[in-house]
């Protein structure tokens, strides 16, 4: 199966803002956009990850929350200030979005617990954004049996396409024929990786839609837009993310990258 071939336009620079969500309330690590990796903060380390992709316009951070707009600006990064209501990274994309007015083709939406994130996957993401591509995001091969039934990792099912069928925590498919311990021999799984890119005339209508009944089940966001007929692309990337969602995580990545 070929992924995601690349396309680009002759007649339209693709303008793609990179928006860098941070709050501040998360509920399993609080402040953590604010925490001290190596001398900088996790938001900063984000921040001048992804300014280094080259192929985004503009990069800013969207928060709910005065301390993190302050620091991102005494860094010199660009932040703005948005809702604390916000359910979701989507919606809080949107909303920064259109404060920076339409010139913008694209959003891509950049994790901001993700402090040693490659500008490489980004890029990737960013290439097959050709104005006709309605939602985009990254996959990668899985190679170990502990990702594969991992009910914390979201799996991508693809079509021959390269486009996602279905987005699921459980494993799928089910290789009837086949021991669970032969499957990664028999059948290419992919892990989601939740960077996502978004053209911006379907941004706004996926944020006006109502909770779906598949992302309700699997309590994933990007279910709602396949339940509602969008297509989403996969990009298939080597590189891996390595979030922070608890100080436990904090500790592995800062040994695995900072040690």
């Amino acid at each position: 199966m070929q992924i995601s071939k690349y396309y680009h336009s002759n007649t339209h620079t693709v303008q793609i803002l990179g928006i860098i969500p941070a709050r501040y309330a998360s509920t399993r690590f609080p402040a953590k956009a604010l925490v001290d990796i190596g001398g900088k903060s996790m938001i900063q380390r984000v921040y001048e990850q992804a300014i280094q992709a080259s192929k985004l316009t503009k990069v800013i951070v969207a928060t709910d929350d005065q301390r993190i707009l302050d620091h991102v600006n005494a860094f010199g990064g660009h932040a703005v200030m948005t809702s604390t209501e916000h359910q979701s990274g989507t919606d809080r994309c949107y909303e920064a979005f259109k404060s920076l007015g339409t010139h913008y083709d694209y959003v891509i939406n950049i994790q901001g617990d993700e402090p040693f994130i490659s500008p490489e996957p980004i890029n990737e993401l960013a290439e097959v954004l050709d104005l006709t591509t309605e939602l985009a995001t990254l996959v990668k091969v899985i190679d170990s049996e502990d990702l594969l039934f991992n009910q914390n990792v979201p799996k991508a099912v693809l079509n021959a396409r390269g486009d996602i069928m279905y987005f699921s925590r459980q494993t799928i498919p089910f290789l009837r024929s086949y021991e669970p311990g032969e499957w990664l021999q028999q059948h290419t799984y992919y892990k989601h990786i939740g960077i996502y890119a978004y053209r911006v005339d379907v941004l706004g209508k996926i944020t006006n839609l109502p909770v779906s009944s598949l992302e309700k089940a699997e309590a994933l966001e990007q279910l709602r837009w396949l339940e509602n007929g969008f297509t989403i692309r996969a990009v298939c990337t080597n590189d891996d993310s390595h979030g922070v969602d608890t100080p436990a995580d904090l500790d592995r990545v800062t040994k695995k990258f900072l040690s």
